[in-house]
């Protein structure tokens, strides 16, 4: 368990770390992922409509 708990926040400082030191690098990579998360929204949508017509 303390293991965890020590991963937990080495992970942490290295997330705030990278915010501090390469803050454009920082808001591309969330994009980024928002992006993917709303093209995979867009799939299912298509998926389903293309299933209920």
């Amino acid at each position: 368990m303390q293991v965890k708990k020590v991963l937990t926040y080495v992970a942490i400082a290295f997330v705030v770390f990278y915010l501090f030191t390469r803050p454009a690098q920082a808001a591309a990579a969330v994009n980024g992922v928002f992006d993917g998360i709303i093209q995979g929204a867009n799939q299912l949508a298509v998926f389903f409509s293309s299933v209920l017509t």
